[in-house]
């Protein structure tokens, strides 16, 4: 299939605010995908690629994207999936500009459109609206099966791709071969935000809490003397924490899979920032003495799978039974069926020992990939700074015709100018969206397709979970998990927050 026509679907899928229409018009493309090429389209539609990182930046994509547009559409979807693995098997001396060679080979064959999607396929901001739970949808109706089925296949496999293609293909039938299997990753169930612990717990009913732990989330297969470690995008970890291998191993049980997170803690118990324990994973050389310096400590919320029994059809409180029978000694502190001032205090404490908040978690939910049915709500701390709003990007779908994603900057007094410290689109109501793209269109300075430019005068109070390193902005920093809370009209741009204030938060 040519890129022409994925290309043509995501922009109507983007112009459709309309879930069903979505669907129908993902459908329609996905019935005509060739079978060696539907894990490629399956890949491209969700907004990412099949190899996983490629090794190119935010810059080297702007450079290598930076050629001419080809008149016609030539490329395929099978030349794509070639280029990308050919970036990703590069490595070594002068690789970085062997990618760039690649990449600006493949831009000069891709049309005024291709490019773009192209360009923001590898940025990781293709926001078409959609979302896997609207591509399983799809699928679904494209292969006549249940879309249920075909969800619960996807969670097993760990990936819709190879489900896609076997449904596709061969049809319901072919559903059957994706079982529990260890050593292969399940998609990781995920949690809905929710403001606080008494609204989480008005919502769950019969609940139980738990730590919000600020780590790496870990799935750990264990069969007889045998451990992997998965990451949440399901890559094999394992090397990278030999502790956590020797502790899973020492478990009372020959079979196990659980789920839960890693974290590296400080002398006095309290947890290490999520950017330094994300370092002993970026490090591939002398795990023994990172081991040393910076000891990871598990915390395993969930049992999926012990000794030939599969819970993931069994409630909440039958797995969380199941995991304190075999590994109480690193199960996260939780309290099952709080009052709701004991619950207040649970949460206060944990905050206290320097945690994120809590999860709430409802007793009788099933483990189910992603967010479904929101039986999982965190409920976190947040900080909030006072940011200036440098551009803003036309919304898409039910957003369209709004300008939507924020670019968020901090003021630098020394050289009177601002540092970017990211995007956010999120937290904003109707009302919001209507008010800040009227006011920010008087304040344009320029624009390019996407985005308009503004005056940086407009004050935004933007509330966050972290701040971390980040090699995309110029200011080395990045706030994490950022959402708009209230527009400053009470402040000038002056009196936003400084980036020496940023850095100091986040311990610079």
């Amino acid at each position: 299939m040519l890129l022409r026509d994925l290309v043509a679907t995501s922009a109507a899928v983007t112009e459709t605010s309309g879930r069903l229409q979505k669907i129908e018009r993902l459908a329609d493309l996905l019935a005509r995908v060739p079978g060696e090429e539907i894990e490629t389209a399956v890949a491209f539609l969700s907004g990412r690629v099949r190899q996983g990182r490629l090794g190119v930046g935010y810059r080297a994509i702007s450079t290598a994207s930076d050629v001419a547009p080809h008149d016609d559409a030539v490329l395929a979807l099978p030349e794509l999936d070639a280029t990308f693995a050919e970036l990703a098997d590069l490595g070594g001396k002068g690789s970085a500009a062997e990618r760039g060679q690649a990449l600006r080979r493949l831009f000069s064959r891709a049309t005024a459109g291709e490019q773009d999607f192209l360009r923001r396929l590898l940025y990781g901001e293709l926001r078409q609206g959609a979302l896997e739970g609207v591509l399983v949808e799809a699928v679904a109706r494209a292969a006549r099966v249940g879309a249920g089925r075909l969800r619960r296949a996807a969670m097993l496999a760990g990936d819709l791709g190879p489900v896609a293609r076997a449904a596709l293909t061969s049809g319901d039938s072919a559903l059957d071969a994706f079982v529990v299997r260890l050593m292969r990753p399940i998609q990781p169930m995920l949690a809905e935000s929710e403001e606080s612990v008494e609204a989480a717990l008005d919502q769950l009913g019969d609940a139980t809490l738990e730590y919000k732990l600020d780590g790496a989330r870990i799935q750990v297969h264990k069969s007889n003397d045998d451990v992997r470690i998965f990451s949440r995008t399901l890559r094999d970890v394992t090397e990278a924490a030999p502790e956590v291998v020797e502790m899973v191993r020492a478990l009372p049980a020959r079979e196990l899979i659980l789920d839960g997170e890693v974290i590296a803690l400080r002398p006095d118990g309290r947890p290490q920032p999520f950017q330094v324990t994300m370092r002993r994973f970026g490090r591939t050389r002398d795990v023994a003495r990172s081991r040393s310096e910076l000891p990871l400590t598990p915390f395993f919320f969930d049992c999926l799978y012990a000794d030939g029994t599969i819970l993931l059809d069994e409630p909440q409180e039958r797995r969380v039974a199941a995991l304190h029978d075999l590994a109480a000694a690193v199960a996260v502190p939780r309290v099952v069926r709080p009052t709701r001032d004991a619950a207040l205090a649970f949460a206060r404490e944990a905050i206290e020992r320097g945690h994120e908040g809590v999860m709430a978690k409802s007793l009788a939910a099933p483990y189910a990939a992603g967010r479904r049915g929101a039986a999982w709500l965190k409920v976190k701390q947040a900080r909030t700074l006072d940011l200036v709003v440098l551009a803003a990007e036309w919304g898409h779908g039910r957003r369209r015709g709004w300008l939507s994603n924020l670019h968020l900057g901090a003021r630098d007094p020394e050289h009177h100018a601002f540092v970017m410290l990211g995007k956010t689109f999120k937290g904003m109501t109707d009302e919001m969206l209507t008010w800040q793209t009227e006011h920010l269109l008087r304040l344009e300075i320029g624009r390019d397709a996407y985005t308009v430019h503004v005056r940086p005068e407009l004050v935004v109070e933007v509330a966050f979970n972290e701040i971390q390193e980040s090699p995309v902005y110029p200011g080395g920093l990045a706030l994490r998990f950022a959402r708009v809370k209230r527009y400053r009209t009470d402040k000038t741009a002056a009196d936003a927050d400084t980036i020496d204030a940023v850095r100091a938060l986040a311990n610079w």
